[in-house]
């Protein structure tokens, strides 16, 4: 649902600037520095970036679905890093606590969540609890008015320079799967909580991942979201099913780049004494790539409005997910091709996106999940059909 297609264009365009002018120059710097530079935090805090879809009384633009998805398409026209870092706190940084966060939390951390003075993460992902994020062994113990927190966290996207972190902690160990798991609110310096160093990986330079270590952490019994325990998995799937919405969209714009990329390194190559777009083969190539980006726009615009409109849309969502993440994955491959061994090295920044866009397939449930979580939802219509 777009509420205002005016208010809207200008943040757009103001948004399509900073791609232009701010993040592309930066690109190379992003990856040599690993980090974003003062320069882009402070243009995504003027944009917004931040609060896209935080409360308007909090501070933040309150963006619809539909209106978030077209905002991340184009603030991913550029090096991944600077969405993780720039818009983390637009959704899984802040969409538990926007969910199911009582007004005391939410008071006290949304607006400084949108004004990107804060940074948020959820931590959840451990050793044995990836896919299986019930399997989780981080420990809350109820002492008085506290629980004391204990576990390890890994993988967890902007751990090493967040300041607010979404812990998640079995605090029942009587109740299996997701029941008894509840959702923390830690700020970062709270005794017992040690963020680790950057974990080393493929990509996405400028957007640290890391490890969480809670040695006795004790937080007042307050730091629950929503002050109710043994809820925060039933909190989870909430923020998940809009973050999954957004990761669709976010993997959008990098495909876009890349096929304008391709346009035009295709129009100025030379090779047998004509540009290589003028061969059948690589135009197919082209073609294929925007096929594909077309489809998953389509899809995720679509899935984005029945999600305005309150329709559940828990299949869709994996759709989206599933479709747009394998779409950007193929059209970097394909763009790699195209601009051969200039795509392979680093000169040209092409192994960058193929390098950063590969995780997405990953996050926020991988493909081979989603694909079981649409299964699942067919097999109702499915044993329709065979009795």
């Amino acid at each position: 649902m777009i509420r205002d297609p005016a208010r809207l264009d200008e943040l757009l365009e103001a948004t399509r600037a900073f791609v232009t002018d701010i993040a592309i120059p930066n690109e190379d710097r992003v990856e040599r520095e690993d980090q974003i530079p003062d320069i882009a935090m402070d243009a995504m805090r003027d944009i917004g970036t931040f609060g896209w879809s935080i409360p308007e009384e909090f501070g933040g633009s309150g963006l619809t679905g539909e209106e978030l998805a077209l905002a991340f398409i184009e603030l991913t026209q550029c090096s991944v890093a600077y969405r993780v870092v720039g818009a983390t706190n637009a959704g899984i940084g802040s969409e538990c606590i926007i969910r199911d966060g009582t007004r005391e939390q939410q008071d006290r951390y949304l607006p400084s969540l949108a004004a990107g003075d804060r940074l948020g993460c959820l931590a959840l992902t451990e050793e044995h609890a990836g896919s299986d994020a019930t399997a989780l062994r981080t420990r809350a113990i109820r002492d008085g008015d506290d629980y004391v927190v204990d576990g390890h966290k890994r993988y967890i996207t902007l751990a090493p320079i967040a300041d607010l972190y979404t812990v998640f902690a079995r605090t029942d160990d009587n109740e299996r799967g997701s029941r008894g798991i509840s959702a923390f609110l830690i700020e970062r310096g709270t005794p017992g909580l040690q963020p680790g160093e950057p974990t080393p990986k493929m990509g996405q330079e400028g957007a640290p991942i890391g490890e969480i270590v809670l040695d006795g952490c004790r937080v007042p019994a307050s730091s629950i979201i929503g002050g109710t325990p043994g809820v925060g998995f039933a909190t989870l799937m909430k923020a998940l099913n809009k973050q999954r919405l957004n990761l669709s969209a976010l993997s959008i714009g990098p495909a876009i780049r890349l096929l304008d990329e391709a346009l035009e390194y295709s129009g100025r190559r030379q090779q047998f004494g004509r540009p290589i777009g003028d061969n059948q083969l690589v135009q197919a190539m082209l073609a294929e790539c925007k096929v594909d980006i077309e489809s998953s726009r389509a899809l995720v615009l679509q899935t984005a409005r029945a999600f305005d409109a309150g329709d559940d849309v828990t299949m869709a969502v994996s759709m989206c997910k599933y479709l747009a993440t394998e779409m950007c994955g193929r059209v970097a491959d394909r763009v790699v091709q195209i601009f051969g061994g200039q795509g392979y090295v680093k000169e040209s920044g092409i192994e960058r996106f193929y390098r950063d866009v590969r995780a997405a397939r990953i996050y926020e449930g991988t493909s081979q999940i989603h694909l079981i979580n649409i299964a699942r939802r067919l097999e109702p219509a499915r044993r329709r059909h065979d009795t």
